[in-house]
């Protein structure tokens, strides 16, 4: 009589053991005349695959285009060799090249090719410059007839990363699924088209494709309790986890109000998700809608201009016990929604600059966490 076999737990799925998803959807957002490509991904996770909550990220393991490999070992003269074409493939960064390439290319270039870029390595402004805004291919262009050897070439390049993507569903809102929303990076330099790593890779894949993922939970950036408002402020790609958040509180009943800014360029071709937002706003899910299309007048217009404009209702939400959500880009609109939460906390909470600073950052970010953000 054989032994009952003991069952098999799921495995932990992470960046160095991912998940085989599958493509499920790749649809575009933008409509006709938008000089974006931003992209709605569906991708089917299953019952066995990794589970998530609203405000976690996806981790997205990327492949380089087959077209921009082999671009890369025919300059090399090494297009025959399967193995190394793979290696690249899945494990080198070939659209951003490092400083490593570069320098290993000047030492076995020769001619004026060498003499140009070792002059450009001994110089690290320059070489700051060289490498910005190319790929490795624009090196060898540099360098023709240069020779590496094929055991050599990993060493040189900058490793894959997985590329993180906040998740724009509500785990309960189709199960076994998970939605991202994506912008796809592309642009020319040195008269070549050019594409992101990852965005690129989601964007060309076919349908049912296979797709290596992990879920990265988040450590802060959660739902509040059932009850709570919240004001979530999402311009472009940001507007993700937002259109989760909206559909979980949603499918669970939750009585907390909900406001959410989003901006973009053109209201008739770059207001992602529009149609669902508008029915939320019908079935009484999205209580207030706030839009800036920067590009729609002659003035840019943008969320934090809105933010300022509301700025009397905003306090109120705040003042009433409302959590405040940021997503999107750090660098710029991150610090100008900062900037104008601040102004309408000292303006209409009767604060001074100071009072106001110490309010929004130690009381309403660290003390009572009401100050949430996933930015990058």
């Amino acid at each position: 009589m054989s032994a009952t076999p003991t069952p098999t737990s799921t495995p932990a799925f992470n960046r160095n053991n991912p998940f085989s998803s599958k493509l499920r959807e790749n649809r575009r957002l933008n409509q006709h005349g938008s000089s974006k490509d931003t992209r709605h991904i569906v991708i089917e996770l299953g019952s066995d695959g990794p589970t998530y909550v609203c405000g976690d990220s996806l981790g997205v393991v990327p492949r380089n285009p087959e077209s921009l490999v082999r671009e890369f070992t025919e300059k090399l003269g090494l297009h025959e060799d399967a193995n190394l074409h793979e290696t690249l493939a899945t494990s080198a960064i070939l659209n951003r090249v490092g400083k490593k390439f570069v320098k290993t290319v000047a030492e076995k270039a020769s001619g004026p090719s060498r003499d140009k870029l070792q002059a450009i390595c001994a110089d690290e402004k320059k070489l700051d410059e060289y490498v910005f805004d190319r790929d490795v291919v624009d090196v060898l262009h540099d360098a023709p007839g240069v020779h590496l050897e094929p055991s050599e070439i990993p060493g040189l390049l900058n490793k894959i990363a997985p590329r993180l993507y906040s998740i724009a569903s509500s785990p309960d809102h189709r199960r076994g699924e998970v939605h991202l929303t994506v912008a796809l990076v592309q642009y020319t330099s040195h008269g070549r088209n050019k594409r992101g790593l990852a965005s690129g890779y989601l964007a060309d894949l076919p349908d049912q494709a296979k797709v290596p993922v992990y879920v990265q939970p988040t450590r802060h950036f959660h739902l509040p309790p059932a009850d709570k408002d919240i004001i979530m402020v999402g311009p472009g790609t940001g507007i993700a986890p937002f259109r989760a958040f909206l559909q979980h509180r949603a499918q669970h009943g939750h009585t907390g109000r909900n406001w959410l800014f989003f901006g973009d360029q053109h209201a008739k071709s770059d207001f992602l998700y529009g149609d669902e937002f508008s029915a939320a706003q019908k079935a009484g899910h999205l209580h207030k809608l706030s839009t800036a299309f920067s590009r729609d007048q002659s003035e840019k217009i943008y969320v934090q201009h809105r933010m300022e404009q509301e700025g009397a209702e905003l306090w109120k939400w705040l003042e009433s016990g409302a959590y405040f959500y940021v997503c999107g880009d750090a660098k710029r609109m991150a610090k100008d929604v900062h900037a104008a939460l601040l102004q309408i906390v000292s303006h209409h909470g009767g604060k001074t600059p100071e009072q106001a600073d110490e309010w929004v950052s130690v009381t309403f970010a660290k003390t009572e966490k009401r100050y949430l953000k996933d930015v990058y």
